[in-house]
């Protein structure tokens, strides 16, 4: 069994080392191989959170746990990220800038349904809205190549996908019970 606390050492270290999402990616692919360990050692999630298991400038890793049904608006994360589930669902709808929007007007552009053992790269330019679709907690490790509490980021109105800065005390509020 891949133990977390050892995931997050060889993803600081393979940050070191290549600055990427590669390696990270197949760090995370290991760790996914097993979902219900990785569940054994962080604790059968029971409330949504963001909970940190690092979290520096260059690098951040969470735990993120989703509420039934719960939606966030699409927004991007200005860094590379990695999104592994280990359980639960996770639909992810990706959007595209219209070019020469003076508003930064998006359009859908594509969609993926993660489940469990399941992971998804996300370039630094991607632009997704996430859902939480089951009747239940859906729980997953993300790695950003970056300080996601502190980037400069932008979310769209969901109603009107108009673009704005990121509003991060609404986004962590949103995590909490």
């Amino acid at each position: 069994m891949y133990k977390i606390e050892r995931f997050v050492e060889d993803c600081r270290a393979a940050w070191r080392q290549d600055g990427s999402h590669v390696p990270v990616a197949e760090l995370t692919r290991k760790l996914m191989r097993d979902p219900s360990g990785l569940v054994n050692q962080i604790g059968t999630p029971d409330r949504a959170g963001l909970t940190p298991l690092y979290h520096s400038p260059d690098l951040t890793i969470l735990n993120v746990v989703w509420k039934p049904h719960m939606m966030v608006q699409p927004h991007n994360h200005e860094m590379w990220a990695v999104i592994g589930i280990y359980g639960g669902r996770k639909d992810n709808i990706f959007w595209r800038r219209i070019a020469d929007d003076p508003n930064g007007h998006i359009e859908a552009a594509g969609a993926k349904a993660l489940t469990s053992g399941d992971v998804a790269p996300l370039g630094k330019d991607i632009i997704h809205s996430v859902s939480n679709p089951i009747d239940r907690l859906s729980g997953a490790i993300h790695i950003y190549g970056g300080d996601f509490f502190e980037a400069e980021r932008s979310e769209w109105d969901a109603e009107n996908l108009t673009e704005r800065p990121i509003d991060m005390a609404r986004v962590k509020a949103q995590f909490s019970d």
